[in-house]
């Protein structure tokens, strides 16, 4: 009895200290990286930062590189994968994605090819079940992705050119979600980019504005407590607060209490945003 009474509260405190922390080391058109933590698994979702910001982002954490269990690519785009080759050659950290994006990623001649780990739908790193959902992007064969651990669902959907039922069920009820919000309407038609860059950021293979990532967020079923990081801003055509009076307002036109059922949280090219549970 004495055993058992001890492995309990063994077990007890250890559930107490499992670690949950997310971290966007980078977001934006310059560069995109997040490390996520689940109990004893951490994965990097993207590596669109040098290698170099990416050891100095990690060690400030206390995170060694090489005990990353995995790089998850959404998109072979540069601002997603500049820094992937030298960090998955260096550390032999193996690398999750789709077989079409692995072909279009730029230097995976210099990727050992024991490194590349095709997903499908649905797959498993360490301790956390991942869901790969597809995405309206000009790109190859790009993803979001959704995380579970211990009744917990995380998302990273960004690079969305429009909002699909795929991306709507892949938010629904998240207890954390990356979420693009990447320009202001009114600053990118009326700002200096040429024509047929703004038809692609505003097209169905585009980038989400500020308005439409506040609109999906009023109309997916939420948790009670849901946290927002609003991602992938634009540093010509948004700002940090601009995105945040955006959605914050209409979540609050829709009744949502800010704080309470949905915190908002900003992103930056070059400093990180944190969550630790």
């Amino acid at each position: 009895m004495k055993v058992r009474v001890q492995n309990i509260l063994l077990f007890i405190i250890l559930e107490r200290l499992v670690i949950m922390q997310i971290h966007i080391l980078a977001s934006g058109s310059t560069g995109n990286c997040i490390l996520l933590q689940m109990g004893a698994t951490r994965l990097l979702v993207d590596a669109g930062i040098s290698t170099r910001r990416i050891e100095k982002g990690l060690a400030e954490l206390g995170i060694k590189t090489g005990e990353l269990d995995g790089i998850l690519v959404t998109h072979e785009h540069s601002d997603h994968v500049k820094g992937l080759p030298l960090l998955a050659k260096k550390y032999d950290i193996p690398v999750y994605t789709r077989g079409a994006t692995w072909e279009m990623l730029p230097g995976r001649e210099k990727i050992p090819d024991q490194c590349f780990k095709m997903i499908g739908q649905s797959f498993s790193v360490g301790q956390i079940d991942i869901e790969a959902f597809a995405i309206s992007h000009d790109a190859a064969d790009p993803v979001g992705f959704c995380f579970y651990y211990r009744r917990k669902k995380w998302v990273v959907a960004t690079d969305l050119g429009k909002v699909t039922p795929e991306v709507v069920q892949a938010l629904s009820y998240a207890d954390v979600a990356v979420l693009e919000s990447n320009h202001d309407i009114n600053m990118l038609k009326n700002g200096s980019y040429p024509a047929f860059l703004k038809q692609r950021i505003l097209g169905q293979r585009g980038h989400l504005s500020n308005l439409e990532a506040a609109q999906l967020l009023c109309t997916i079923p939420r948790q009670e407590r849901m946290k927002v990081f609003l991602a992938h801003l634009s540093q010509q055509n948004n700002h940090p607060a601009v995105a945040e009076r955006t959605v914050a307002s209409l979540l609050k036109a829709n009744g949502c209490k800010l704080g309470q059922d949905v915190t908002i949280l900003s992103t930056y090219p070059d400093s990180r945003a944190s969550l630790v549970f």
